[in-house]
């Protein structure tokens, strides 16, 4: 698995109706964490909210996992409401009328959750990923 950035700039280019949540996980401790590690590696979030339940979100394209017959693989990684929220258009497509369905690897999400919170407990050296 590798992530790419998703700058501001292409922010709303990325963005698919697909998107869904994966997991809510940890606490008030671990965003401030990934917080800081997502903004020491990439400074300014795809997009901030101004809001109290959420203020940031970083978004990534998901190379090398397969999500068809989606053309591509998206994953947010966003504060809410005092937690980090993974989320993800995994197992979701759009319809010919930009209805989303879902897929045949949608059964397949809870794996794919933990296949992503091993690799941010990895890549960000954060293994409360693994706990949380």
């Amino acid at each position: 698995m590798e992530l790419e950035f998703i700058p501001v700039e292409e922010f709303y280019f990325a963005l698919t109706l697909a998107m869904r949540t994966l997991e809510d996980l940890g606490d008030a401790a671990l965003v401030e964490r990934v917080r800081s590690r997502l903004y020491e590696r990439f400074g300014q979030a795809s997009t901030v909210a101004a809001a109290k339940q959420n203020t940031f979100n970083y978004v990534f394209r998901v190379k090398g996992v397969d999500n068809s017959p989606a053309p591509r693989l998206i994953l947010s990684i966003a504060d809410w409401q005092g937690k980090i929220r993974l989320s993800s258009d995994y197992g979701w497509t759009l319809d010919a009328q930009r209805k989303t369905i879902r897929t045949e690897k949608f059964g397949d999400r809870p794996q794919f959750c933990q296949q992503v919170k091993a690799h941010l407990a990895q890549w960000l050296e954060l293994p409360e990923f693994l706990e949380a």
